[in-house]
């Protein structure tokens, strides 16, 4: 990857740096707001995540200044507005396209939390393909409590994490998931001690590591195929399979593995 394109970019309320082995950090820079989501931030995640996978990313670590990762939707900006329907309408099919621009892309984002992931800020980390948090980490869904309901996406991809009947129960009762139980339903893959940024680059470095195509399956065909009927799903995951499968990227290493030459999958 070419890093000297990333200085395309003109942006306010994100900053986006890469390195020479094609990760990208993508890191929200609002934290006088706990990065709540403005309608330009939006607009911002739209053009990083729709031009990093032509630019040659191979993985993407999305993290967030200050103590919080996302509190979500700005508040402030929403109750300002003073929004007729229509218009919010279009601001939630904005957010869609954000985080679908994320899901569907084809290149692995791993995303670093920490403290809040609240309402919108659980959408954007839902959207992420691999989740880390760390021990000051609460997952929340208010809207119940502050007179909304979910626009960006958390009625398809949290639901999907947790469950039909958990979600509702969040946006009932404002239950926050935090620490073990956020891992044991399914909010997060990961619980670290330490800093989640370091541990985001190293597995964003390790699935840089696979061939592209490869990445491109696993971090969009699945998301696709969930949205298919299963003899819909099985068809596409064949054709899918016959390229991906086939493709030259992977001669060397399944030669290594027939030859006994390459790394073994252990328990630990």
């Amino acid at each position: 990857m070419d890093i000297a394109k990333l200085e395309q970019f003109n942006l306010t309320y994100l900053k986006v740096t890469g390195t020479e082995d094609g990760v990208v950090r993508v890191v929200l820079s609002r934290p006088e707001k706990r990065n709540a989501l403005n309608a330009d931030t939006i607009e911002e995640l739209i053009e990083v995540f729709s031009k990093l996978p032509r630019m040659g990313a191979r993985a993407v670590v999305l993290a967030a200044e200050g103590d919080h990762f996302c509190a979500g939707l700005d508040l402030v900006e929403h109750h300002t507005e003073e929004r007729r329907p229509e218009d919010f309408m279009h601001v939630c099919l904005r957010w869609h396209e954000a985080f679908n621009k994320m899901e569907y892309g084809g290149v692995p984002v791993i995303v670093a939390l920490k403290g809040a992931v609240v309402g919108g800020g659980l959408e954007l980390a839902s959207s992420a393909h691999v989740r880390v948090a760390d021990q000051s980490t609460y997952f929340a869904l208010p809207e119940g409590q502050r007179g909304l309901f979910t626009g960006g996406g958390a009625t398809i991809r949290v639901a999907d994490l947790v469950g039909k009947a958990r979600m509702i129960d969040m946006m009932l009762t404002g239950r926050v998931y935090k620490q073990q139980e956020a891992v044991d339903v399914g909010l997060c893959q990961y619980l670290i001690d330490g800093d989640t940024d370091a541990k985001a680059m190293e597995l964003a470095r390790t699935a840089a590591q696979n061939p592209p195509l490869s990445n491109f399956a696993i971090c969009s065909a699945i998301s696709h195929m969930q949205n298919m009927s299963a003899l819909d799903a099985a068809y596409a995951e064949s054709v899918v399979a016959g390229i991906v499968n086939t493709q030259e990227a992977s001669r060397d290493r399944l030669e290594a593995f027939a030859n006994k030459t390459a790394a073994r999958v252990r328990p630990d």
